[in-house]
């Protein structure tokens, strides 16, 4: 049997213990009730890791046997184990993540190997070990504070598909990493509360139901942006099936992105492609976090 315990830090902390693969027991959460999306934003990057600290070893103590690998998930470039950047969780940039996070578990008399993977590229590992098909290439955006992109399995690169840019629109200046015309410029929830300052995004996609023809107009451009990011990923990598999970999918309307994919995606060998909205749980990322460590331990 193969143990590991997943973490995940995105807008909040989770943390789980798995077993061949399997969640046992019930996740830890922290803060355990607030639904904020900044919860952590103001948290300095060293009490992070001691919370992250603390819940592994809450998971990994009382008697429950040797954990073979732990694995963090983080929005943002993570390589090596190096936060390199993560514009929704600024005070973690730089942050030598695996090697401090190792650090604080030696101190509470965890030896296991960590592993850092960025977030969405965990949930994608986390959809395919659920699905059984580890060994198929799987892609997931995230929708939420910021737009993530996962794949799986993982390949070397940056991937920070959030930042595609998807418009040469000079006034698109809402993306939180400050760069021009990006996709999560358009659909990450922070930067939708800055264009919208009179409501908040839920209200934005209820008054374009009821007809609102500024709101609407803003969710046809939310769509083509995803479309649009999309369709650049099947032109580089082929189609298959695309995933979409995290706070906000709900705001998605399937019929509609695809509508606009069929406008940008025209090469008939590239039209094969599937869209499926996933439950925003935290059971798949922890799931995924988890796999990613194993399989970077095995490897």
């Amino acid at each position: 049997m193969t143990t590991a315990i997943g973490v995940v830090l995105t807008e909040h902390i989770v943390a789980g213990r798995l077993e061949d693969n399997r969640l046992t027991g019930k996740p830890l959460r922290h803060p355990e009730d607030s639904d904020t999306l900044d919860a952590l934003s103001a948290i300095p990057a060293s009490e992070l890791v001691e919370l992250l600290a603390t819940q592994i070893a809450t998971l990994a103590g009382d008697g429950k046997g040797p954990v073979d690998a732990i694995g963090v998930a983080v929005p943002g470039i993570v390589r090596g184990g190096v936060v390199e950047d993560s514009p929704n969780l600024t005070q973690i940039k730089g942050l030598r993540l695996a090697e401090e996070l190792a650090r604080a578990l030696s101190q509470r008399g965890i030896a296991a190997p960590v592993h850092a993977a960025n977030d969405a590229d965990a949930i994608a590992a986390g959809v395919a070990a659920t699905r059984g098909q580890l060994d198929r290439l799987t892609r997931v955006w995230t929708i939420g504070n910021g737009i993530g992109y996962g794949r799986w399995p993982y390949v070397e690169g940056v991937w920070e598909g959030g930042h595609i840019t998807v418009t040469l629109d000079p006034r698109e200046r809402f993306c939180g990493c400050g760069g021009v015309g990006h996709l999560e410029g358009i659909m990450g929830y922070r930067a939708m509360r800055l264009r919208f300052l009179d409501m908040e995004p839920e209200e934005v996609f209820a008054n374009a139901r009821q007809g609102d023809a500024r709101c609407r107009e803003f969710v046809e451009l939310w769509h083509r942006a995803l479309a649009a990011g999309t369709a650049s990923f099947i032109h580089l990598a082929g189609p298959g099936r695309f995933y979409f999970t995290g706070h906000n999918a709900g705001f998605l309307e399937l019929p509609l992105l695809r509508s606009h994919l069929e406008t940008m995606v025209k090469m008939s060998p590239l039209q094969s492609y599937s869209l499926e909205v996933l439950p925003d749980d935290d059971e798949t990322a922890l799931l995924g976090a988890g796999v990613a460590a194993l399989g970077a331990l095995a490897g």
